[in-house]
């Protein structure tokens, strides 16, 4: 006989427990606890079955509350038993007692006990929740998106109750540290100029990092947004960029973190406040006490032993066997890959590219796209964008000293090839023959031609761009998904045609004799969809020619022909899902039909946009030829 289960206490009822239960059992408040479910989330290595702790949805409400139809949020009973042992938890749990007792001095007047309480605040670290939820540092750099995404935001957010100075002080920090490696190692590759701010992409250890940074506008906290969220995963990204930067700064052998020129700073300098330097790696080590009565020996005399070791160590070799002394350069060399026949394919050679070799290629070209050029930025364009874009891509940039301090040169420089500037053109009557000079000798471009020019990875023509002209579209280089919509390209040929054929239509009225013509051409073009073959195709093109058919007719009757058979197809692919939803299960069933309800819209969305598209090249052409 097997064991009888108890109501409550087996199955759903057991593996769920309800949010109150939860803040109970970790006793402490439901801020706290949505705190640790934000810290304790998801793991971004995909290995690892830690998925995070969120409300879950029970498959039976009715038996995971036992018994009850009160509607509530379930957790796993597991995740609260693994938040149970969370060191910082403990932290909150003394932070929550230091509250109590530092109120209650402060009450009773003791000033004394009160500022003892506060120098010894519990403080927690997160340090050990970024190495769980990051194994490695490439699982870090993946996940990095919405870090540089938020702490961008709080950068430009105007300090009040709910956000600190010095919090946003350090967002700024991070992230003119964050553009300072870029910019170093030219790893930006796409830029878009959006309506909610500037999307960048950039390659970093061979992992595409896509952020948005918001336009320099005054912004607002709305009042409906809980910060306090906000500030949980700021609080998590803050650390884990802290990590990140010091990794990638010294695997480039910087120094981290930057210096930071105070005098610049104040002069609203922005990066240039930040110099980098390289790592001195001349580590000078303490000696250690020696042992009384015994010779201390110095850091010299030890490197001259080793050295004087490996010379004797050398002659040895030298006196056993006659054998040349390579260097360590050859040595190096020789463990070049050395390529070997296939087994399956003698003839056929191995190539395999080591590290080495991938050293020895020559940098990519758009990465030094600006080196040629040096610029100058007008006052009403955004310095902080277009410096950190001219900047990664090996340009110089200058701007003038109403933008802020620290321009490497002056507008009036003779270096100086392109100016951005985003102003209307107007004419200086008063224009001195020096100005006019310099003047026909730089380009002069709107801001756009800097994005469009590193979305295309070669230098475009100026004159599209040039000041006071209407500028091309800018579209997103970003990858788009399969059948989206391409605002670039043309019209098809059967677009053409049936825009033709309905002027025809409108203006033409057709006779007997033609009609008898359009009668054999559609039987024509009906045999030839009925076998589509392009034998038969041939055969039925010489038999218009020879009816005295034109060509255009007969390709205009075809196209019809494909029209009708492709509706027929349509038809009888509806009747076709129409059976195979009947033989799928309920889940399968809604699962279909809500992807075709995606592809719908999708498909209503484009056909909209195309004919906008459409309307605006027939007028167009409407225009040209009148």
């Amino acid at each position: 006989m097997g064991r009888i289960k108890q109501k409550g206490k087996a199955g759903a009822a057991k593996a769920y427990v309800t949010r109150s239960y939860a803040v109970k059992r970790l006793q402490c408040t439901l801020a706290d606890f949505r705190r640790l479910c934000i810290l304790k989330g998801e793991n971004s290595n995909h290995s690892q079955k830690t998925k995070g702790i969120f409300p879950r949805e029970p498959r039976h409400k009715k038996r995971a509350n036992k018994g009850s139809t009160a509607p509530t949020s379930f957790y796993y009973a597991k995740d609260i038993t693994y938040l149970a042992h969370e060191p910082v938890l403990k932290k909150l749990r003394e932070h929550k007692a230091f509250a109590k007792k530092i109120s209650r001095a402060i009450g009773r007047g003791e000033w004394s006990t009160a500022k003892n309480l506060d120098e010894n605040k519990p403080t927690y670290r997160l340090d050990h929740i970024i190495k769980e939820r990051y194994p490695t540092f490439i699982d870090a750099i993946r996940d990095i998106d919405d870090a540089l995404c938020m702490i961008y935001l709080f950068a430009s957010l105007p300090s009040d109750g709910r956000v600190s100075p010095s919090l946003i002080e350090n967002c700024t920090r991070l992230t003119a540290e964050w553009q300072l490696y870029v910019m170093h190692s030219r790893s930006l590759r796409k830029v878009f100029l959006s309506i909610k701010g500037v999307y960048y992409q950039a390659e970093v250890m061979d992992q595409t990092v896509t952020w948005l940074t918001p336009y320099q506008f005054t912004q607002n906290v709305p009042s409906d947004v809980d910060v306090r969220v906000m500030l949980t995963f700021l609080e998590l990204y803050q650390t884990l960029m802290g990590f990140v930067f010091f990794k990638l700064y010294t695997d480039s052998g910087l120094v981290y973190p930057p210096p930071l020129d105070q005098n610049k700073d104040d002069a609203a300098a922005g990066i240039g406040a930040f110099s980098l330097q390289e790592v001195d790696h001349k580590v000078i080590a303490k000696p250690e006490k020696a042992a009384p009565g015994t010779k201390s020996v110095s850091s010299k005399e030890v490197r001259q032993t080793i050295k004087s070791i490996g010379v004797n160590a050398s002659a040895n070799e030298d006196a056993d066997m006659d054998v040349p002394q390579e260097t360590t350069e050859s040595a190096e060399i020789d463990e070049e890959f050395v390529p070997q026949t296939s087994a399956s394919d003698p003839n056929a050679i191995s190539a395999l590219p080591t590290l080495q070799s991938i050293s020895s290629l020559p940098q990519a070209a758009p990465t030094k796209l600006f080196e040629p050029f040096t610029f100058f930025l007008s006052r009403e364009s955004s310095r902080p964008i277009f410096e950190f874009l001219v900047r990664s891509f090996g340009g110089r940039i200058g701007w003038p000293s109403s933008v802020g301090g620290g321009s490497p040169f002056a507008e009036s420089d003779d270096s100086i090839t392109h100016v951005i500037i985003d102003r209307p053109l107007v004419e200086k009557p008063n224009e001195s023959a020096e100005e006019r000079e310099r003047r026909l000798r730089r380009k002069y471009v709107q801001p756009q031609w800097i994005v469009d020019c590193i979305n295309a990875g070669k230098i475009l023509l100026e004159d599209l761009y040039a000041q006071g002209k209407t500028l091309p579209p800018h579209l997103s280089p970003f990858a788009a998904r399969a059948g989206a919509y391409d605002p670039m390209a043309g019209p098809t040929r059967e677009e053409l045609a049936a825009e033709d054929e309905g002027a025809e239509e409108s203006q033409e009225e057709v006779s007997d004799v033609e009609g008898e013509d359009t009668d054999k051409l559609t039987l024509a073009a009906a045999a030839v969809m009925a076998t589509d073959d392009p034998d038969s195709l041939r055969a039925a093109e010489l038999a218009a020619e020879a009816a005295g058919i034109e060509f255009g007719e007969f390709e205009k009757e075809v196209q019809k022909s494909h029209k009708k058979s492709k509706k027929k197809e349509v038809v009888n692919e509806a009747e076709g899902e129409d059976m195979n939803k009947m033989m799928m299960s309920k889940r399968k069933r809604k699962l279909y039909e809500r992807m075709k309800y995606g592809e719908r819209k999708r498909a209503a969305e484009n056909s909209i946009l195309e004919e906008k598209r459409q309307k605006i090249s027939k007028e167009k052409r409407r225009q040209a030829k009148g």
